[in-house]
């Protein structure tokens, strides 16, 4: 069992930063991938970035590339989402998610545990 719980959301005018934590509980963090999904009102849930265990492998959404960046802690079961140059379009809940086969690909469906989700808002 995998518990996740999301912190560093808020709002933001555009251009700025924020920095996003995922806190797992549960002894199988370390040797699970972990992925941000983010849903905006009215839109479908959208894959941002994952992570593998080890943190060797990275993957990101082209909507994100080059202004976000995921990394862990598997010392401290956190994973984080540096989110930089913000968008007004970057607006939405963010959520964590875990996968135990250390999936890292976009598909929702294949994450096995997820948080309660953090709210990004970015002004213009």
């Amino acid at each position: 069992q995998v518990q996740l719980v999301e912190s560093g959301g808020g709002l933001v005018q555009a251009g700025g930063s924020l920095r996003l934590s995922c806190a797992a509980s549960g002894r199988t963090f370390s040797s699970a991938s972990m992925g941000w999904f983010r849903q905006a009102p009215g839109k479908e849930r959208e894959f941002v970035a994952s992570i593998t265990w080890s943190g060797s492998r990275k993957y990101y959404s082209d909507s994100v590339k080059g202004r976000f960046t995921i990394s862990r802690d598997n010392a401290k079961n956190t994973v984080y989402l540096q989110m930089n140059s913000l968008k007004p379009e970057d607006t939405a809940v963010y959520y964590c998610a875990a996968a135990l086969s250390d999936y890292i690909g976009r598909y929702y469906s294949r994450y096995d545990y997820w948080g309660q989700g953090t709210q990004v808002t970015v002004s213009s």
